[in-house]
Formats: C-alpha cells, structure tokens, sequence
C-alpha cells in the first residue's frame, strides 16, 4: 500500500487523543511512528451508542488473549466492528486497560499544563474521557480496550508481564471496518510501560478503501462468520449496501 493511495492522513503526538466515524469498507492503518507507541482505542456505533466493543465477547469467540491480524473485534451486539487484515506487529494486549492520572503521577512526577504547556503529562482515562465528551458519552461508557502495539503475557502464576521490544517504529495494523464505527483513541503510555520517562510514542493514522478479499481470513473462524452476518444483515436494514 503506497501514500497515494491513502484518502486521508493525521499523525497523533505520543500522549494526545483523537476520534472520529470510519466508515464501512474503510481501512484504517495505524503506524508505530517511534517504536514506543500505544495507541489504546475503543470502538462504538455511531447509530447507537450502547453498542460498543466488547472485550470477552471477541476473546472467547476466538479463543485468543491477544488480537493480531486474522481476529475481529466484536460488539456486545454479536457484530464486527472491524477485522485486523494486516499486522507487522503480532500482538496487541486486550486487558491491561487504561492508564489514569495517579499511575502517571507516581511513576513520571507532575507535569502540568501551566509549567509545561504540550509537553504536559497526559493519561489514558482522561484522554478517553476527553474524546468521549464530544460524543455524549462519559466514563460509564468506558469499556475494557485495546491497547495496539503492545504486548502483555500471563506467567504460571498470572502475573502480567510487559515486552517493551514488541514493536519498533514503521510497524502497522490495519483494521478493516464491516460497519460504521466510532473510534476513540488515546496515545498516552500503557499502564504497565516500562519507560523510566514520560515519552509516548506518536502514531500515524492513514484511511484507504477496503478490498473485498482483505477479510477473508478473519471470516475463516466461524463465530467471526456468524457475526459478520449480523453485520452485513444491520447494514442492509438500515439503508446500507452489502
């Protein structure tokens, strides 16, 4: 996939946030720009809010603890909201969460807005909560997300472990949507980073038409077949073409 074939481009600074409505038969490609970047999100349905992602729901359909090209994401709706047709990566974490103002502080030290102005010491939740804002939601509405670019792994005993070399910069994941979607993203650092200095990582978010065979793959798994019905069966139903 070349430049010129994106429709549209928008690089988000290491610790700010971004959301927006990408459309059916959209990709979305999200870059690694610095090696150190997550990029946690959250999905909705722009039509109906209550629907969102739904982290069980797209594990256990899929018998995975990571996501990684070939999975889907599922609403609480038994739906897709997008399928991962391509990943440089190979592991993104599902249950780590957001970080929040207190772990920021303690770990990082204060940092605000007055002294440091861009440069301030963002988190997660508020950045979630910022973005959620301007779409009538709030925090009852936050779910557990995905936190792209980065890897966590459970030992024998459940301890969480986190890999900071899991992805270096120029790695993408390109997430290919079966229906409109709100997306919410926050660029702050994962709640098990394991940098000593607050520096969050950009990420690049580019947007170009979707293949019809780019989902292939992740219709493979049959519950994801299933839910891509219902997809294709609530778009045709509310004046979408299949």
């Amino acid at each position: 996939m070349n430049e010129q074939t994106f429709l549209w481009q928008e690089l988000v600074p290491g610790g700010c946030h971004w959301s927006g409505i990408i459309r059916r038969g959209i990709t979305l490609r999200l870059t690694n720009v610095n090696g150190s970047t997550n990029a946690a999100m959250l999905f909705y349905n722009p039509e109906e809010k209550l629907e969102r992602y739904n982290m069980a729901d797209t594990l256990k359909s899929q018998h995975t603890f990571h996501l990684t090209q070939g999975h889907a994401c599922h609403s609480d709706m038994g739906r897709i909201f997008c399928c991962i047709t391509a990943d440089t990566a190979g592991w993104h974490d599902t249950v780590c969460g957001l970080s929040d103002a207190e772990y920021i502080r303690e770990k990082y030290g204060v940092a605000r807005y007055q002294e440091h102005r861009n440069s301030m010491h963002r988190n997660g939740l508020d950045n979630m909560l910022i973005e959620l804002g301007k779409w009538g939601l709030g925090k009852r509405d936050i779910v557990a997300n995905i936190n792209f670019f980065s890897k966590v792994t459970a030992d024998a005993s459940g301890t969480l472990c986190f890999h900071p070399e899991n992805s270096k910069a120029g790695d993408y994941v390109d997430l290919s949507f079966a229906m409109n979607t709100l997306v919410i993203l926050s660029t702050a650092p994962h709640p098990l980073g394991a940098a000593e200095n607050y520096q969050p990582g950009a990420v690049n978010l580019a947007t170009f038409m979707t293949s019809p065979e780019m989902a292939a793959e992740c219709l493979q798994i049959a519950e994801n077949a299933r839910a891509h019905h219902n997809t294709q069966r609530y778009c045709l139903q509310n004046g979408g073409d299949l």
